[in-house]
Formats: C-alpha cells, structure tokens, sequence
C-alpha cells in the first residue's frame, strides 16, 4: 500500500506543477492585439 501512496502523491504534485505552470502562463503572459482581415468570397455579397 505505500507504494500506492507514492504513486498518488507522485501524481498529485505533477498536477499540481502543471496547474501552476498554466496558471502563471494566463496570468503573466499578455497576448498581442492585431488586425484580422477575412476574405469573403463574391458568391456570399451577392443577392439572391
């Protein structure tokens, strides 16, 4: 049974790092707005 312990702990202190490495990711890094240009094609703009 304590290896199953260590097996569980192992885990849970990966997901843990995971987490936190996600969540400084989203906190800390700001995304750069830019322009976004779709092109529409002619059959969509005209009239039915």
């Amino acid at each position: 049974m304590p290896t199953l312990f260590r097996f569980l702990a192992v885990v849970a202190i990966l997901a843990g790092l995971a987490f936190a490495a996600i969540f400084a990711l989203a906190t800390f890094v700001e995304p750069t707005p830019r322009e976004m240009s779709v092109t529409i094609p002619n059959a969509k703009l005209q009239p039915k």
